[in-house]
């Protein structure tokens, strides 16, 4: 969960935010979620999460297993991939389809068989990403699919553009 005193409502983090306020407050509300749900928070799937939330920006498989890698010698993609799929069915960290790529879920209470839709937005220029979520969007994907008999299971919307940081930085004359 992004800690939304850090956060504006456009999603994306403020220059000099204290991200280290994110991991920890997405680590405590995975800890809480998992005793609720009697599942367990293994040290390796805590570890994963926190890797996740390293950053505003997607993280890939490989990366996480090459952090893993460097702190424990070792680390085997299944393992790696077992808790990534641990932490997507349990609505903690979200996949981007696009970038093959994780990242934290802001609001990760809803009950994984009620887990909500993406919808991300996704900076070009710093790769940061930014999850919104407008029910209206959802409902309104749902409702033009059904009016053409078509029954969505699952939807995530991605959207290229760029963060309000990145747009106001002035390109360069080089470009």
């Amino acid at each position: 969960m992004h800690d939304t005193r850090q956060h504006p409502e456009n999603g994306f983090p403020e220059a000099g935010h204290d991200h280290h306020t994110c991991v920890e407050a997405a680590l405590e509300k995975a800890a809480g979620i998992c005793e609720q749900r009697q599942v367990r928070l293994t040290p390796l799937r805590r570890r994963v999460l926190e890797v996740v939330w390293s950053s505003h920006k997607p993280i890939g498989a490989y990366d996480i297993l090459d952090v893993l890698a460097g702190e424990r010698g070792s680390a085997a993609p299944p393992t790696v991939y077992r808790a990534l799929d641990f932490l997507l069915k349990n609505g903690m960290i979200h996949r981007i389809e696009s970038l093959n790529a994780f990242v934290g879920c802001i609001d990760p209470d809803h009950p994984p068989a009620e887990r909500h839709s993406g919808q991300f937005l996704i900076c070009r220029t710093c790769g940061s990403v930014a999850e919104i979520a407008d029910p209206g969007l959802e409902r309104a994907v749902v409702g033009a699919a059904a009016r053409i008999g078509f029954t969505v299971e699952r939807q995530t919307i991605e959207v290229l553009g760029t963060c309000p940081i990145c747009h106001a930085v002035p390109e360069s004359a080089d470009d």
